[in-house]
């Protein structure tokens, strides 16, 4: 089967980063589906992985997590799709990835494809919506009012792939009052219309524009990038009590300033389910069945904003060169073979 892959951690830039290679095809067993894959999505943690984790001396290492498809093939314990199912998923990082014809995935993680949505459109959606919806309600716990906060959530970074889905959750799901930060016309516009009732601009000092917007502190922050910027702003912003959730890699984090608003820090990775095999993982492909109807009940959008091309290594390094620009609207996608 054809596949992308690599062999050394590189540049993106660098011509043998990414290749188009040929690969034996896969089984189903236990749990496991077979999915073919229809279309793909690029992820930060795509590009984090390829420049820095190295596969096995002489072996090769395929990315790719969010994917759409369809069920060719099932393992023996399999209980939850059948051959012709179409579906949608963020695979587990410690398995090869999606970015090849044919792809293996625990059911447990996997949702039903979104039927008023083409394969490209849904694989925008599955590895955000799983990290927006368990930082929302498993982490956050935003169904549990913080005592003298508004029910207010302030989302950084709303803009990207992650955030741009939580802002719909958030509204579709919650009663919350949804401050997005965003720093270009473009991406305010956008967050505006994914439904964030204000925008800051991240390019400044938040917690100022935040307190001038007249809500009261938040008792929620969610922040989904460059937390190490704003990590002033945020313990500034933050009501008493409040609850803070981060999912990406500040070098550096000193959570002691949280302590006098004795403010709880909660940090989210969607893999650690699927990873550790957790008994509650089949979670993951509950939730990924309430975002499927709650795009069919027309009350969130795909954030798919590019279909880069079909899948192979050019345009694969051309979806990674976007995402490594830190200047991304909502999610690349690319789609067949």
């Amino acid at each position: 089967m054809r596949a992308v892959a690599y062999k050394t951690p590189q540049p993106i830039t660098s011509e043998t980063s990414l290749i188009d290679v040929d690969l034996p095809m896969p089984e189903a067993s236990g749990h496991d589906l077979l999915v073919e894959i229809r279309a793909v999505s690029v992820n930060p943690v795509d590009v984090k992985v390829r420049a820095h984790s190295a596969p096995p001396a002489g072996q090769l290492k395929v990315l790719g997590w969010d994917a759409a498809g369809t069920v060719r093939a099932v393992g023996a314990d399999v209980t939850l799709f059948r051959p012709g199912d179409e579906v949608f998923y963020s695979g587990v990082i410690s398995r090869p990835g999606s970015n090849a014809e044919f792809h293996l995935v625990d059911e447990r993680i996997v949702g039903r494809k979104p039927t008023s949505l083409d394969f490209a459109a849904a694989a925008a959606l599955p590895l955000t919506s799983i990290t927006a919806y368990e930082a929302l309600f498993d982490r956050l716990k935003v169904m549990d009012p913080v005592a003298g906060a508004p029910r207010t959530i302030l989302i950084i970074g709303g803009a990207g792939g992650v955030g741009s889905i939580a802002i719909q959750i958030a509204r579709a799901l919650t009663d919350l009052t949804v401050i997005a930060t965003a720093s270009r016309p473009e991406t305010q516009g956008w967050v505006k219309e994914l439904g964030a009732h204000h925008v800051v601009d991240h390019s400044k000092p938040i917690a100022s524009q935040v307190a001038a917007l007249g809500l009261g502190a938040p008792g929620f922050i969610f922040s989904t990038t460059n937390t190490d910027s704003h990590i002033g702003d945020i313990i500034e912003a933050i009501a008493p009590q409040g609850r803070f959730a981060l999912i990406d890699d500040p070098k550096t984090l000193d959570i002691v300033p949280f302590k006098r608003k004795a403010v709880s820090i909660h940090w989210e990775l969607m893999f650690t389910r699927p990873l550790f095999a957790t008994p509650d993982m089949i979670e993951q492909h509950k939730l990924l069945n309430k975002v499927s109807e709650l795009v069919d009940a027309g009350k969130i959008r795909t954030t798919l904003s590019e279909v880069v091309g079909p899948i192979n290594a050019e345009n694969l390094k051309k979806a990674h060169m976007m995402v490594e620009s830190g200047r991304m609207k909502g999610k690349a996608v690319l789609a067949g073979f």
